[in-house]
């Protein structure tokens, strides 16, 4: 298992379940492909706070990602598979045979000295990246386009993968990670596989320091405040607060939040699954 349980030599290490990096071959990325990363701290551009619980953290620089993947008619060779602390899948760096280095989501399976490529001429294995149009009925796929060349938007966070339903017209049909089946045109890119590190969810930080190296502060509960502070705050004793919402207002059951005229709405064959049945 790439996940391990410490042993509870302090309170922060008792119940804290940890990542063995058993993929990882490389600790240092490469300087060309790094940028600067600013926080933000939830302030907008005048300094108030408009998003609460943000801050701290430690400090990170930000990989360049190739979400694009257009390099058509190059083979790419696998130098070393990263950890990036700015996404919970693994990134993997890549030399393409004119020379040029780029980093890309590592797929599960993927190996140091594996041979990639793209384009209308790829071959349907792991970590090749194919116009949808050429992908194979009932594969798993990641980093899908939704627009083409636009880049990767779906499918991109740690063991996720959608599987291609069907084709039709200018269209596929895609069932995403949510459950919703979505149609997509032919010609956006997706990578074969899924997406590595899929037991990232199984970790468990162990205390509350180490959510706030991620830059996450402490969150109080609505029903804790005063009601001028928040809908659900108030009242005597322990009160349940009422209906569950947000500070602003807005429900958190059962309240439709996506706009009825979305253009995309005719793009979704089938909804997401929802544990509200209402």
């Amino acid at each position: 298992m790439p996940i391990k349980k410490f042993k509870p030599v302090s309170p922060g290490s008792r119940f804290h379940v940890g990542n063995k990096f058993e993929e990882l071959t490389g600790d240092k990325p490469t300087k060309s492909l790094l940028a600067p990363l600013k926080k933000s701290g939830g302030r907008n551009g005048t300094g108030k706070m408009t998003v609460r619980q943000k801050g701290g953290g430690h400090k990170r620089r930000y990989r360049i990602i190739d979400f694009r993947r257009n390099m058509d008619n190059l083979t790419a060779e696998v130098k070393t598979i990263e950890y990036d602390p700015n996404r919970t899948a693994y990134i993997a760096l890549v030399n393409y045979s004119d020379g040029t280095k780029a980093y890309i989501l590592a797929p599960q399976g993927l190996k140091v000295g594996d041979v990639l490529s793209s384009g209308a001429n790829a071959a349907p294995t792991v970590g090749n990246t194919l116009f949808l149009g050429d992908v194979p009925l009932g594969s798993s796929i990641h980093a899908i386009e939704l627009q083409p060349g636009k880049g990767a938007a779906l499918a991109r966070s740690a063991g996720t993968n959608g599987t291609l339903m069907g084709k039709e017209g200018r269209f596929v049909s895609v069932k995403l990670p949510s459950g919703e089946v979505r149609r997509i045109l032919k010609t956006c890119r997706a990578t074969i596989g899924a997406t590595s590190n899929p037991d990232h969810a199984l970790q468990v930080a162990g205390k509350a320091g180490r959510n706030r190296w991620l830059g996450k502060r402490p969150r109080v509960r609505g029903v804790a405040m005063n009601p001028v502070d928040h809908p659900m705050g108030g009242g005597e004793g322990r009160a349940s607060g009422g209906h569950p919402r947000s500070r602003t207002g807005i429900m958190a059951k059962g309240q439709k939040t996506r706009n009825v005229n979305k253009a995309s709405n005719k793009l979704i064959i089938t909804r997401r699954k929802t544990k509200n049945k209402k």
